[in-house]
């Protein structure tokens, strides 16, 4: 391996509508290492639980012949039937989706799954109980993946519940397993910073020893997606000094196709930037 890192794309930055093959090589030929697949909480993709061992074989044969693996899975799911939902019928579903993705992941070869840090959502929000629910399930899917052998990342969000690093360490530090830990969205974590007029460097350094990966996504104030990774104002110096050095070498470029039909364009400029970023990273703090 050349670099010292692994560079991966988010999934949703492709069509919905091309092989995995396909899919697998658009990504290598615009300069990724990987792929993270998506289990959104859409029919579509919550349906690729449930996939056959013949659909699961096509998509591994496809990573074969494209010489690009998936690498990691974003399971944001979680939003429609969150593990701390008013509902015990959403809880218990939330539990069997994480099951199904550690079964799919283990199918795949996936170490690595993000978790949504999300409590509850929707009408779900106010609930009383919905963190100490949250806090039980947790366990319980924790536990679980530590029988397959993946970890789960929180992913850093864009509501209050947990939207730092410093906020998920302390469903971390109270699990208190190797098998969860921070996988962290460096645009989310800017917006944050720029909302409570924190550090984003800062927040990173709570999370040392716990953080498996990083998505690399532009934001800018009150605007969480759609624009590509060079756009906003995402702070990547002040995250990537604490990344890097922490020892983090995998990160995964977080846009999405919108129909643009230069979008392999985009990918090829996306990835270059992001390279850029950590390129200078790993010259200075390594």
């Amino acid at each position: 391996m050349s670099r010292r890192y692994c560079l991966g794309l988010y999934e949703k930055a492709t069509p919905a509508d091309i092989s995995w093959e396909e899919r697998l090589s658009v990504a290598g030929s615009c300069g990724f290492d990987y792929m993270e697949l998506s289990i959104d909480e859409s029919d579509e993709r919550q349906a690729r639980l449930d996939w056959s061992s013949t659909k699961r074989q096509e998509v591994l044969d496809a990573m074969r012949n494209s010489g690009i693996p998936l690498g990691s899975m974003c399971l944001s799911g979680h939003r429609k039937w969150p593990l701390g939902a008013k509902s015990s019928a959403k809880r218990d579903r939330g539990l069997v989706m994480m099951d199904k993705a550690l079964a799919l992941a283990c199918d795949l070869g996936l170490h690595t799954i993000q978790l949504a840090g999300y409590d509850a959502y929707y009408e779900e929000d106010a609930w009383e109980d919905s963190a100490e629910s949250f806090a039980e399930n947790l366990a319980k899917a924790t536990e679980m993946a530590a029988a397959a052998g993946v970890v789960l990342g929180f992913e850093t969000m864009e509501t209050a519940f947990m939207d730092t690093v410093t906020k998920a360490m302390y469903y971390v530090d109270r699990i208190n397993s190797p098998y969860l830990g921070v996988y962290p969205d460096v645009g989310n974590l800017s917006n944050a910073a720029l909302l409570y007029g924190g550090c984003v460097a800062d927040d990173i350094a709570k999370g040392k020893g716990h953080i498996f990966a990083a998505h690399l996504k532009g934001t800018r104030t009150g605007l969480y997606r759609d624009l590509l990774p060079f756009e906003g104002t995402t702070d990547y110096e002040g995250a990537l000094s604490q990344l890097v050095p922490q020892g983090v070498r995998r990160y995964v470029c977080e846009l999405w196709y919108l129909g643009s039909s230069d979008w392999q364009q985009d990918l090829v400029v996306s990835a270059d930037f992001a390279r850029q970023q950590l390129d200078n990273a790993f010259a200075q703090y390594c």
